[in-house]
C-alpha cells in the first residue's frame, strides 16, 4: 500500500526536463503528498489532468493562438511561425506544461496499477485506469505531432530515452486498441464520480467511443508514410463504437477569471482577424447568397457576381500566391459559406450579440474608417470605411505598402472571430463528431473497408458542422452546389470538374476610381496532386474538415496540411525577403511548397541544457536539423 504514496512522491518530481513543479501542482480536491492510502483516488489525476490541458490563458496564448491558429491560418496572426521562425520563452512553457500533463496522466495510471495489485480498488478502478490511458495517448499525440521524437516511458525517476516518431505512434495506436478493449461499459459509477470527467462525466461508452475515434485520427496521420498499418488501423477502429453524435463532441466547458478553465481564446490583445486562406475558401462555396444571411443593414452592401474590388496596387501586396491579393473588397460577397458569417462578424456590425468589443480598454473594435497614406510625402490619400466590408489580407512581409495602409490589418476594419468563440462561456472542443465523419470519408476515397460510403460521410459531416453552428437552413442547398471557391473548390460530391483556367472580373481602379476588367487566376497548389487538381473529393473532404475545425482545433488542422498540402495556404507576402524562408523569393512566390510553410516547434533550450543525451536522441530520429521547417516524419517533404 506504501507503494502508491511513494510513486507519487516520486512522479511528482520527475518530468521530461526535471524540473520542479509546485505544490500547485497536485492542488485538486486533494494534496497527494500529504494524502493517505486511503485518500488517493485515480480520478483526482484524471481530473488535474484534464483540467490542465485546457490550458491557462499564459500557455493558451502562446501554443493555442500564437502557434496553431498562426500555423494553421484559422487566424491573421502574423507571428513567428509563419516567418520560419520560434520564440524559445513560449516553446519552453509549453513544454513544461505538457510534461506536467502527461505526467498526471501517468501519475493515474500508476496508482490504478498499484491499488489493483493491492486488492483495493472499486468496481470501476479499472476503467478509469483505461480512460487514463487513452487521455495520456491524447497528450502523446500532442507533443509529438509539435515537437516531433519523444519519450513515450518518462516519468520512470531517470531521464527518459526519445523515440522516433513512428514508434511513438504505433505504441499510441496500440494504447488505445488495448485501453479501449479493457472497458466494461456496464459498471455503475457513484453519483459523486461525474464531477472528476469534464469532458464525459465518466460515461464509459463515450470514452469507448472516443478512443475509437482517436484512433481512426492517428491511423490516418500514417496514410502517406505507413499506408498499410493505417489501414488496418483505421479499418479496427472505424469497427467499432465511434464518436459520431452531437452528444459525443468531446468538449469541456471554459468559464471567466484566470485559470486552467478560462477560455483559449479570450486574451483580448490578440485581434483574431479572418485568414487569407480561410476567406478564400468560404467566398463562393456552397452557393448560399449573402442576401439570405446577413441583417437588412448590410443588404445594400452586397456586392454583384464577378466583382473583384478595389485595386489599390501601392498599398496591398500582390507578391503572394494568394488569389485576392492586392484588391480591397468594398462590401460584401453575393456568396458566401454560411459558416463565414456565423464564426466572423461584419465590420460595424454592433447590434450583433456576437460582436466582438475586445480590446475593452480601447475603441478599436468601432473603429471602422482608416487611411492609406500617400505614396511620396505622406498625408491621407484616402479614408476607408470599413462598415459593411468583407477582407482578409495575406501574411508576410508587406514592407512599405504595409506602412502606409492603416485599413488592411486593423481591428475594427476586418471580420474578426464571434465573441462566443472568446468570452470564456463556450465549451472548448478537443474532437468534434464532425471529424470522425470527414475521416471515414477519406478512409473511403482511399479504399478501406469503412462503415459508410464516402458521399454519405462527407455530408453528414458537413451536416454535423452546420448543426454545431447553427446553420442547418441552409444543408440541403449547399450539399447540392456547384460554386466554387476562390480556389477551385465546390461543395457537392459528385460534381469533380475542375474550374475554368480564367474568369474575367470586374474591379475599380483605387486611384483613378475608372473601372477595369481583371482576369483571375484559380491559385495552383502544388503540394497536391503536383497541382494538377482542385476540386478532386479529397481536396472537398479536407476544405470541409478545415472549415469545420475551425476555430477549436487548429492543430489538427495544421496536422491536415502538414500531411497532405491540403486545404490552398497561399504563400507570406515577399515585398521584403523573410530571413527564415530562404526558399521564397519575388521570383517563386506563386509555387506552393513545403518550405514555405512551419512544420515543426524546436525543442526548448531547456531540454538540451537539462537532457542533453535526450536531446541528440530526439534530433537524432528527426531526420534533420532542430528548426521549424523540418518536416514531421509523416508529413510531406517537398
Amino acid at each position: 500500500m506504501k507503494n502508491i504514496l511513494r510513486t507519487v512522491l516520486l512522479l511528482a518530481t520527475g518530468s521530461l526536463l526535471f524540473v520542479s513543479c509546485g505544490d500547485d501542482f497536485f492542488d485538486v480536491n486533494t494534496n497527494p503528498k500529504a494524502a493517505s492510502f486511503e485518500q488517493v483516488q485515480v480520478e483526482y489525476f484524471i481530473n488535474n489532468s484534464l483540467t490542465g490541458a485546457q490550458m491557462d490563458p499564459h500557455i493558451a496564448e502562446r501554443a493555442f493562438v500564437l502557434y496553431w491558429k498562426t500555423a494553421s491560418r484559422f487566424d491573421r496572426t502574423n507571428g513567428y511561425l509563419i516567418a520560419g521562425s520560434y520564440d524559445d520563452g513560449w516553446s519552453s512553457d509549453y513544454y513544461r506544461y505538457l510534461s506536467d500533463w502527461m505526467k498526471t496522466a501517468t501519475l493515474a495510471i500508476t496508482v490504478a496499477d498499484e491499488k489493483i495489485e493491492a486488492g483495493v480498488v472499486f468496481p470501476y478502478t479499472n476503467n478509469l485506469k483505461q480512460i487514463a490511458r487513452i487521455w495520456r495517448v491524447y497528450l502523446m499525440s500532442e507533443f509529438t505531432d509539435n515537437f516531433g521524437p519523444m519519450p513515450i516511458d518518462a516519468f520512470s525517476g531517470v531521464n527518459p530515452d526519445f523515440v522516433d516518431e513512428k514508434t511513438a505512434y504505433y505504441f499510441m495506436l496500440a494504447e488505445l486498441a488495448d485501453a479501449v478493449s479493457q472497458i466494461d461499459v456496464g459498471v455503475q459509477n457513484p453519483a459523486n464520480l461525474a464531477k472528476f470527467d469534464k469532458a464525459f462525466g465518466f460515461d464509459y461508452l463515450k470514452w469507448v467511443k472516443y478512443g475509437n475515434s482517436m484512433r481512426m485520427r492517428l491511423a490516418m496521420r500514417l496514410s502517406e508514410v505507413d499506408a498499410a498499418k493505417a489501414k488496418t488501423e483505421f479499418e479496427a477502429a472505424a469497427a467499432g463504437p465511434i464518436l459520431t453524435e452531437n452528444a459525443d463532441i468531446f468538449a469541456v466547458q471554459e468559464q471567466g477569471g484566470w485559470d486552467a478553465l478560462t477560455g483559449v481564446m479570450s486574451r483580448e490583445w490578440n485581434a483574431q482577424l479572418l485568414s487569407a486562406t480561410l476567406n478564400n475558401l468560404y467566398i463562393g462555396l456552397g452557393g448560399i447568397p449573402s442576401a439570405d444571411q446577413v441583417s437588412e443593414q448590410f443588404l445594400e452592401k452586397i456586392k454583384p457576381a464577378g466583382y473583384m474590388g478595389v485595386k489599390y496596387p501601392d498599398h496591398y501586396s500582390s507578391m503572394t500566391n494568394d488569389p485576392s491579393a492586392g484588391f480591397l473588397f468594398d462590401g460584401l460577397h453575393p456568396v458566401m459559406d454560411p459558416r463565414a458569417y456565423s464564426n466572423f462578424v461584419i465590420p460595424g456590425d454592433f447590434d450583433n450579440p456576437d460582436f466582438c468589443p475586445y480590446p475593452s480598454w480601447a475603441q478599436d473594435a468601432f473603429i471602422t474608417s482608416r487611411n492609406l497614406l500617400n505614396v511620396e510625402g505622406g498625408g491621407v490619400l484616402a479614408t476607408i470605411d470599413g462598415t459593411g466590408t468583407w477582407n482578409a489580407a495575406s501574411l508576410g512581409a508587406w514592407g512599405p505598402k504595409g506602412s502606409r495602409n492603416q485599413f488592411y490589418a486593423f481591428t475594427g476594419t476586418n471580420p474578426r472571430l464571434a465573441l462566443r468563440f472568446r468570452n470564456s462561456t463556450n465549451k472548448r472542443v478537443f474532437f468534434g463528431n464532425w471529424e470522425t465523419y470527414f475521416l471515414i470519408a477519406e478512409a473511403a476515397v482511399r479504399g478501406w473497408n469503412v462503415p459508410m460510403s464516402g458521399k454519405a460521410a462527407y455530408e453528414s459531416g458537413i451536416a454535423a458542422s452546420f448543426a454545431y453552428n447553427n446553420v442547418s437552413q441552409f444543408l440541403n442547398d449547399y450539399l447540392t452546389s456547384e460554386s466554387y471557391n476562390r480556389v477551385g473548390t465546390s461543395v457537392n460530391w459528385d460534381h469533380v470538374a475542375e474550374p475554368p483556367a480564367t474568369v474575367n472580373m470586374t474591379y475599380i481602379d483605387g486611384y483613378t476610381q475608372e473601372e477595369g476588367t481583371y482576369t483571375y487566376t484559380y491559385p495552383v497548389n502544388h503540394l497536391h496532386n503536383n497541382g494538377a487538381t482542385k476540386n478532386d473529393q479529397l481536396t472537398k473532404i479536407i476544405t470541409q474538415k478545415y472549415i469545420s475545425q475551425n476555430p477549436w482545433l487548429p492543430l489538427e488542422a495544421w496536422n491536415d496540411q502538414r500531411r497532405l498540402g491540403l486545404p490552398f495556404f497561399d504563400n507570406p507576402a515577399v515585398e521584403l525577403p523573410i530571413a527564415n524562408l530562404p526558399n521564397l523569393t519575388q521570383a517563386n512566390y506563386m509555387i506552393s511548397s513545403v518550405a514555405n510553410f512551419p512544420q515543426r516547434l524546436k525543442y526548448p533550450s531547456s531540454l538540451e541544457n537539462s537532457n542533453p543525451d535526450g536531446y541528440q536522441q530526439a534530433v537524432g530520429h528527426l531526420g534533420g536539423p532542430d528548426a521549424v521547417l523540418t518536416p514531421l516524419w509523416w508529413a510531406k517533404k517537398n
